[in-house]
Parts: structure tokens; sequence; C-alpha cells
């Protein structure tokens, strides 16, 4: 693996996470209730507990999202 494509490998899983981020946070707010109804009851503490994973499945969660709509 050459420098030049190590480092755009880097990048884009910096991008993949900073969506992700951008994603999970309102995510964890307000849209997890929408999925799963224990979700919308569940503590300040549950959501920062289901941030990491959401970051990192935000695709599949965006996806079950809009369906859920």
């Amino acid at each position: 693996m050459t420098h030049d494509v190590a480092t755009i490998t880097i990048w884009l899983f910096a991008v993949y996470l900073a969506l992700g981020l951008a994603f999970a946070l309102p995510f964890a707010v307000r849209w997890a209730g929408r999925l799963d109804p224990a979700a919308h009851r569940g503590t300040w503490g549950f959501r920062l507990l289901i941030v990491p994973g959401a970051a990192l499945l935000w695709p599949v969660l965006a996806v079950r999202l809009a369906r859920a709509r």
C-alpha cells in the first residue's frame, strides 16, 4: 500500500466518522424513539451510550429511519 493510498483511506474514514457523529447526535436525542418505542423513554445515560454505535452504523440507521417515516 503506497503512502497516498493510505492517506486517502484515512481521510475517507475520518469523513465517514465525522458524518456519523453529525448523524448520531440528533439520532440519539430525537430520532431513536421513532425506531424503538423503548428508546423514546430512554434516559440521557442511554442516549450517551448509543452515540458511538449510531456514529459507526449511521448509513443503516438512516435507511431504517427513512423507511419508518
